[in-house]
Parts: C-alpha cells; sequence; structure tokens
C-alpha cells in the first residue's frame, strides 16, 4: 500500500507538470507541431533514463524508483497523446508529418534515455 501511495504522488506532481509543458508550448511555441507532448516525453525520457541509471547503482532504491520512475515519469510522458497525435495527422492524410513525429519522437527520446542514464553512471 505504501508503494502505491508513492505513486500516486509521483503521478499527483508529474501530470500537472505536463499540463503546464503543454501550455507553455502552447503560448511559446505557437505552431501545429506538438511541442506540449513533444517537450514532455523528451523530458520524461531523459529523466527516466538517468533514474534507471541511478537505481541500478543502488542510489534510488524501491521508495525512490515508485515515487520517481513510475509516478512522477509515468505522469509526465503521455504515450496516448502521442498515438492520438500521430492517428489524427494520419487521418487527416499527413503521413509525412506523422511519420516525421514519430521517428523524431522515437529516436530522440531513446538518444536522451542513454544520455540520462550516462548521466546518472558517470554521477554513481
Amino acid at each position: 500500500m505504501g508503494e502505491l501511495l508513492l505513486v500516486l504522488a509521483g503521478g499527483a506532481v508529474g501530470a500537472p507538470a505536463r499540463y503546464l509543458i503543454g501550455e507553455a508550448a502552447r503560448k511559446h511555441l505557437p505552431s501545429t507541431f506538438h511541442w506540449g507532448t513533444f517537450l514532455a516525453n523528451m523530458a520524461a525520457a531523459l529523466l527516466l533514463g538517468f533514474l534507471v541509471e541511478a537505481g541500478t547503482e543502488g542510489a534510488l532504491g524501491d521508495t525512490g524508483q515508485a515515487l520517481l520512475s513510475v509516478g512522477f515519469c509515468g505522469a509526465l510522458s503521455t504515450w496516448s497523446t502521442f498515438s492520438n497525435e500521430l492517428l489524427t495527422a494520419a487521418g487527416a492524410r499527413r503521413i509525412a508529418a506523422a511519420g516525421g513525429y514519430l521517428l523524431v519522437t522515437v529516436a530522440l527520446g531513446l538518444g536522451l534515455s542513454f544520455a540520462g542514464a550516462a548521466v546518472a553512471r558517470a554521477l554513481w
């Protein structure tokens, strides 16, 4: 039960963080590109790479993993919104835009996860 409460607490911070990133992106990056989703997912990828590696090195423990990796990063990132945006673009026959969004998100997200892990390895 304690771990569930940690996940809930992390999610209670991660979800509003995602919302605020989306609002800031809409305000400062007016575009048809889905900057809010993209930036939130990239931040989550970088942080999760760091946290998973830190956890592997024993720096977080089960409590930190539940709170930060599962709760915060789980709520900060959004696969469902990303998928919906891809389906919407594809449905509007914007195939090149959807394909580019998919490739950049996956490639950069993975790269940021590896970069976050490298930073954690360097620290521990």
